[in-house]
């Protein structure tokens, strides 16, 4: 899908390929921190953003000792956000950018994920903890719109958070990484719209595999459903016609150095269509060279 992505930590700064780990706060930093230290990366915890610049040269000098480096950021620094954009920005300049993953979550899943623990949120003061939440979440809004992949967290487990970050970030040293990864997602519209995905679409047009009661209780994949699925009118021509759309859309990605897509493909419960259609479009978008997971949200719900 269009010319390679230039690597812009690990092609020019000896080697070594930086990432920073941010996001709010409840949303599975530690846990992506760990997933990125089984991956061979150096990982520090809550550096201040002034002295990200000084790891990364001293990085550089390793003589190949450190090759891989993330960086764990949080609130805990007051002027997190705007310390961080700049140290960003001024590494950009020195053709030393890291990569940026933001990881989120909605407002009710962060506060159990609080309450389970019983501590307060490190912005609450003296408010509530949806204070602090919501005063994170507005502190960090424009590093959220930066960042090079954004994951939400409110539905996976940290499995699923594990799969998402390895295949994001697997592949060094001589392996030359893919220009465009993509995530496909299959998710029930009675559950919500996935808030990470950067495009949605809409499987409903095609008949319910729920009212064919000897499918009712399969699911997208299983041959049966999955063959009843794509024998629909309409169902090649769209295949057809949306894998054009995605490879125009992955050249652009592409040129605008954009790494990560997140597709996300609905039905009503997430069970049938969605699973069948998102598996047809994983395989196309393999086929085009892209490196893709596929993740069904909702399967197993109901």
């Amino acid at each position: 899908m269009g010319e390679p992505v230039r690597e812009r930590a690990a092609a020019v700064s000896g080697g070594l390929e930086t990432v920073i780990i941010t996001g709010l706060s409840g949303a599975g930093r530690s846990a992506a921190a760990k997933c990125f230290e089984d991956l061979g990366f150096f990982v520090v915890d809550n550096l201040p953003p002034e002295l990200i610049q000084t790891l990364v040269d001293l990085g550089s000098r390793s003589g190949g000792a450190v090759t891989r480096l993330a960086v764990v950021m949080d609130v805990r620094s007051r002027a997190f956000s705007k310390d961080l954009r700049t140290v960003i920005r001024d590494l950009a300049d020195r053709h030393m950018r890291p990569r940026v993953l933001f990881l989120e979550a909605r407002d009710d899943v962060l506060v159990r994920r609080f309450e389970n623990v019983r501590r307060e949120h490190p912005m609450q003061g003296d408010g509530r903890l949806t204070d602090g939440i919501a005063a994170e979440r507005a502190l960090l809004s424009g590093l959220r719109d930066e960042a090079d992949l954004v994951i939400d967290t409110s539905d996976r487990s940290v499995h699923e958070l594990r799969r998402s970050i390895e295949s994001a970030f697997t592949g060094t040293g001589g392996e030359r990484r893919p220009a465009l990864r993509a995530t496909v997602l299959s998710f029930g519209y009675k559950y919500g719209l996935p808030v990470d995905a950067d495009l949605v679409v809409d499987v409903r047009f095609l008949p319910n595999p729920h009212w064919i009661p000897e499918l009712r209780d399969l699911t997208g994949q299983d041959p049966s459903v999955r063959d009843y699925v794509l024998s629909q009118e309409g169902a090649g021509e769209f295949l057809d016609r949306y894998t054009d759309i995605l490879r125009i859309i992955g050249a652009g990605y592409t040129r605008e150095s954009k790494r990560y897509l997140t597709l996300a493909v609905g039905c009503t419960g997430g069970k049938h269509r969605s699973v069948a259609m998102s598996e047809q479009l994983a395989d196309r978008l393999t086929a085009m060279g892209v490196q893709t997971t596929v993740v069904h949200r909702d399967l197993g719900r109901e």
